[in-house]
């Protein structure tokens, strides 16, 4: 009995030492974005009558901060109730693995779960190019995602279609000049998108433009 509590617990440290725990806030993401369509990057009704465009690092703790304290009540307020649709735009300014991150969210917008791998991301952030971005790492946090296919993860990650996503985003920013993260864009729904430099991070920041627009 004693040998077999030694091992058990033995194989506990292992695990926490290798890093191999569920990331954080699975559940809660789960919940958060339950019943709300996705569409590859987009997240929110087609019939939205304004769009909002997040343009983002996924190693930006700026980022990560607008995640967790403001994106939730504007799913809440405005996306859930299909007034506005949100677009994740990636960029990827801080270093290689900013791009990693980036193909890895495009590859599960083919499976309509972006957002859901996006916000965990953001949710189990390490620090800035300290190497905490790696293929055990996102294999984890696509388990965490409910209904998400994790082989198909990976692989697509370097298929044609996501480098096609990624020049895409890369171009939408420097149409629009973003030159901090988190940077907006935001307009009516098929039309024009104005830039939208963010002062603070918070949700007041941004309901009085979402408001705007929407009268």
């Amino acid at each position: 009995m004693r040998s077999a509590l030694v091992l058990l617990a033995a194989l506990v440290l292992c695990a926490s030492a290798s890093g191999a725990s569920a990331p954080k806030g699975g559940p809660q993401v789960a919940a958060l974005f339950r019943g709300i369509p996705q569409h590859g990057v987009v997240l929110g009704r087609s019939t939205a009558p304004v769009t909002l465009v997040e343009f983002a690092d996924l190693q930006c703790p700026y980022c990560a901060r607008w995640e967790r304290n403001v994106l939730p009540e504007i799913v809440g307020k405005y996306v859930r109730p299909g007034k506005v649709r949100l677009v994740f735009s990636g960029v990827t300014f801080i270093g290689p693995a900013s791009l990693t991150a980036f193909r890895t969210v495009l590859a599960a917008g083919m499976q309509n779960r972006l957002w859901n791998v996006v916000e965990l991301l953001y949710l189990n952030q390490g620090a800035e190019n300290s190497g905490w971005i790696t293929s055990p790492f996102l294999r984890r946090i696509g388990a965490a995602v409910p209904g998400l296919d994790v082989d198909a993860l990976m692989q697509a990650r370097s298929s044609a279609a996501v480098e096609r996503q990624r020049a895409s985003a890369e171009e939408l920013a420097q149409g629009v000049g973003v030159y901090e993260t988190p940077f907006f864009a935001v307009g009516r729904t098929n039309r024009s998108l104005r830039p939208l430099a963010v002062k603070a991070l918070t949700p007041g920041a941004i309901e009085p433009v979402l408001d705007e627009l929407l009268h």
